[in-house]
């Protein structure tokens, strides 16, 4: 079982390779997540602000003219 288990994570002899490139993936990966959350934090502000700024006498909701 242990035998198994350590050819698991030698990987055939290129754990130098696939290890570093899995944790690199797992890294990318999550600053991917962590940008777009921000992002979408970003453009929820701005929506909020957007929604509770008075509209200008003689325009819409919609900022187009009546």
């Amino acid at each position: 079982m242990t035998d198994s288990i350590a050819a698991f994570f030698a990987m055939g002899g290129y754990a130098f390779y696939v290890w570093p490139s899995l944790g690199l993936t797992a890294v990318v990966m999550v600053g991917l997540l962590w940008s777009s959350w921000r992002g979408l934090r970003s453009a929820e502000g701005t929506l909020e602000s957007l929604r509770a700024a008075p509209t200008p006498q003689g325009t819409e909701a919609s900022g187009r003219p009546e």
